[in-house]
């Protein structure tokens, strides 16, 4: 597939899945990565990561579309929706099996958990047919950490780092780290600013795209709203969607999690004089390395 132009230096994106709306947790990283797509002039693109049908929410992703509109966090060029992609990510799976890089797999998830919670390569040389099995990556040059824009480096566990994961699921379904990693080259993505739920998987991100000979995009990952007892804001942790009501004091209240320059006056100002204001004066290193509890309408 012929991959888009590329007149930006940089390009960002903010990746959702549809399982539900957007919360107060979702919304500080849509509007970290957009930030840091703006303050470098850069491209802010938008991606729908449908690619766990039995996990979607209905009318859940023209939702989370609706309230970044709402809350003036305005995408660059069209939306990609990954329930589109199955071919690209077909032709990635089969680039991998000619150059012997994947095999099937038919081991459980609870063999897995009685080898102390690691694959142990079980299948690698049994040469299994694809029927009902899973295909997992050869991992043949592992990556034990990576260099973080925010955090600094950051180590994995070596036993997570080598193992053969999943690149597409027994269900039939695209694994995720492999959706992400040809999506994010596809679209061109110059650097991915996520959520610090995300890190762990990033090493096994990029060992794909060495293996597939990908140029790795930079990465940063911002800290997590929690909940009061500790917990992420997730959606299936009930968070509430954000309202659609007037959207300063929400980007307000993101910007101040986000340790960001206070803007005075702003009840002044309209939404886009703000997020203007906001990319002027956005400072990557003063966000907080760790999450926070983020007492909403409490």
């Amino acid at each position: 597939m012929i991959k888009p132009e590329r007149p930006y230096a940089y390009i960002g994106r903010f990746a959702p899945s549809p399982s539900g709306d957007l919360h107060f947790g979702s919304l500080i990283t849509a509007i970290g990565s957009y930030l840091q797509a703006r303050a470098h002039q850069g491209k802010w693109l938008i991606r729908i990561d449908d690619i766990d049908p039995p996990r979607e929410v209905p009318g859940a992703a023209s939702r989370i579309l609706q309230a970044l509109e709402h809350y003036g966090l305005h995408w660059d060029g069209e939306i990609l929706y990954q329930s589109q992609r199955h071919e690209a990510y077909r032709d990635a799976l089969n680039q991998l099996q000619q150059q012997g890089l994947s095999y099937n797999c038919i081991c459980t998830r609870q063999r897995i958990q009685q080898a102390n919670g690691f694959y142990d390569k079980n299948c690698r040389e049994l040469n299994l047919p694809l029927n009902h099995a899973a295909i997992r990556l050869k991992q043949s040059n592992p990556v034990y950490g990576f260099e973080d824009k925010l955090l600094g480096y950051l180590s994995a566990d070596p036993a997570m780092a080598e193992e053969d994961f999943i690149i597409h699921r027994r269900d039939g379904l695209f694994a995720y780290n492999l959706a992400v990693v040809i999506d994010d080259d596809y679209q061109g993505v110059t650097e991915v600013v996520r959520g610090a739920d995300l890190i762990e998987p990033t090493v096994r991100q990029i060992a794909l795209y060495q293996q597939l000979k990908l140029k790795i995009p930079g990465y940063i990952h911002l800290p997590l709203a929690l909940n009061k007892n500790g917990n992420k804001l997730s959606k299936q942790n009930h968070a509430q969607p954000i309202p659609l009501d007037d959207p300063r004091p929400l980007l307000i209240a993101a910007l101040s999690f986000l340790n960001q320059p206070a803007i005075e006056n702003w009840q002044d100002l309209s939404r886009d004089q703000l997020l203007k204001k906001a990319t002027a004066h956005w400072e990557l290193d003063r966000i907080p390395r760790q999450g926070k509890i983020y007492k909403l309408h409490e």
